[in-house]
């Protein structure tokens, strides 16, 4: 066999860092793009932070203008031709090329949105705040309360035994066990469990819910009506309370309905799970990515202009690579100059594209935020993907813990997207729209007489709506909704 030398000539794709680093940035959240920003300014000295706002830009110019793209019913612009390269654009990039350093220094400065009239009217932050475990509340008040060293040892074993959501995990038996005093008994244990059982939260390191709950109502005033009656209830028929087996009740306890109603509401105003007034879950915060409002019948979208701060070129340490004598200074600014430019480069596309996919959502779901659940319509990412001509990845990317300010509330992007159910006049409705629906329904319900989810199924049928028992089923378990029977109400 002859060697020989052959030239070929071809095409492929390469992943290069400038490639890499755009798709990151896409994905990041706000909070996580802030600490990018934030790492690559103390890394590279060629970068900083933009103190002034140009506000001379020119409107074709998408990245760094501040002109919001408007939607109206009757016809959405999505975005200008004449915008920079988007990421789609950087996934077909395939040659590294240096940009001048001589070039104008506005188009290294980073397309954060210009300022607004004014901050979004809302704050962002929701849900609890952050505070000491069960077992710290409890071991305080222990410590304040007047114990000899011997129930203090007792108490201590109990507040151990007490999970998360205020039950006790042991038996005051494996308790006075597991303490290995044979000087003990285990009245001594139950007596220090009782007090215990009275600390804040009232109820807690009970054994069961029922209880629990009959700690609760015992430390209501003794003149509270129908109290003894509860605590009937809550320590014998716990069982038929939860399966709502009122007719079964009545006749147990000679109750009549009204009374056994306000016993039931009375046993309705107690917490089944003490420790969780205690424990709560760490503040979470979520700032919008693009604001939705409607302006004269037109529906505004924009970038916010205080999620991301403004960065740019640092103009001064980039003039020395042309004045520096050293070659590895000049090496330095230069190869630090590049990356600057780049990462302001991606930081625009992935503005831009944001940008972009939020105009796509807000035409495709005008309904929703003119009428709300209701109105949503059957979206998936490849319709997006299709409008804009980008690829059905860059969507997923772009919409994941990116958030969008809208009169209705604070949503994520990706709850915009939803399958679709036929209707029986050959339309298409969304999960979304059939939850709203099923929420509806229920809330309007005669609690006395709960729907069913075959009732619900003839319900959305004569709205023209096909579902399957099942389907409502599975959408009811995820809006947390009880069966019918366990929505069922005396009152």
């Amino acid at each position: 066999m002859k060697a020989s030398l052959q030239l070929k000539l071809g095409q492929s794709l390469t992943m290069t860092p400038q490639l890499q680093q755009a798709i990151r940035l896409l994905q990041l959240s706000t909070l996580d793009l802030q600490s990018e920003i934030q790492e690559a300014l103390d890394a590279n000295p060629l970068l900083e932070l933009s103190e002034t706002i140009d506000n001379d830009i020119s409107a074709n110019e998408t990245p760094t203008s501040n002109e919001p793209v408007a939607e109206t019913p009757e016809h959405v612009e999505v975005i200008d031709s004449s915008a920079i390269e988007t990421h789609e654009a950087l996934e077909k990039q395939t040659i590294n090329d240096e940009l001048p350093i001589d070039s104008t220094w506005d188009d290294y400065t980073s397309a954060a949105p210009a300022a607004s009239s004014g901050p979004l009217s809302e704050d962002y932050t929701y849900q609890g705040e952050t505070t000491e475990n069960l077992q710290d509340h409890l071991t305080w008040q222990m410590n304040l309360t007047p114990f000899t060293d011997t129930d203090r040892a007792i108490a201590v074993a109990i507040i151990d035994a007490v999970e998360e959501s205020g039950y006790l995990t042991q038996t005051p038996e494996d308790i006075l066990e597991a303490m290995a005093d044979p000087e003990l008994d285990l009245d001594e244990v139950k007596v220090v469990l009782k007090r215990i059982q009275h600390f804040d939260p009232v109820g807690v390191a009970a054994q069961s819910p029922g209880e629990c709950l009959a700690i609760q109502l015992r430390h209501l005033p003794s003149d509270t009506p129908l109290r003894d009656e509860a605590i009937n209830l809550v320590s014998n028929y716990m069982e038929l309370l939860a399966l709502r087996d009122y007719r079964t009740l009545i006749r147990k306890t000679k109750l009549k309905e009204a009374a056994l109603a306000e016993a039931i509401v009375l046993i309705q105003t107690l917490n089944p799970h003490p420790g969780n007034t205690v424990i709560r879950a760490k503040d979470e915060y979520v700032i919008p990515d693009v604001s939705v409002k409607k302006v004269k019948g037109r529906w505004v979208v924009e970038l916010n202009p205080d999620s991301l701060p403004k960065i740019r070129v640092n103009e001064q340490y980039a003039a020395l690579s042309r004045t520096s004598k050293s070659s590895s200074d000049t090496q330095f600014i230069r190869s630090h100059l590049q990356e600057a430019k780049w990462f302001i480069k991606s930081i625009d596309s992935r503005n831009e594209t944001l940008l972009k996919v939020s105009n796509c959502i807000v035409m495709q779901q005008r309904g929703f935020f003119e009428y709300g659940d209701e109105a949503m319509k059957p979206l998936v990412l490849n319709d997006v993907a299709e409008a804009i001509e980008m690829h059905e990845s860059t969507i997923s990317r772009v919409t994941t813990q990116k958030y969008m300010h809208t009169p209705r509330g604070i949503f994520e992007l990706k709850y915009f997207f939803s399958s679709h159910v036929s209707t029986e006049n050959g339309g298409e409705c969304s999960s979304t729209a059939i939850r709203a629906i099923i929420k509806k329904l229920i809330a309007a319900e005669n609690t006395k007489k709960p729907l069913s989810d075959s009732k619900i199924v003839d319900l959305l049928a004569e709205q023209g709506i096909k579902v399957a028992r099942r389907t409502i089923a599975k959408y009811r378990d995820a809006l947390s909704i009880p069966p019918s029977n366990q929505r069922k109400s005396l009152i």
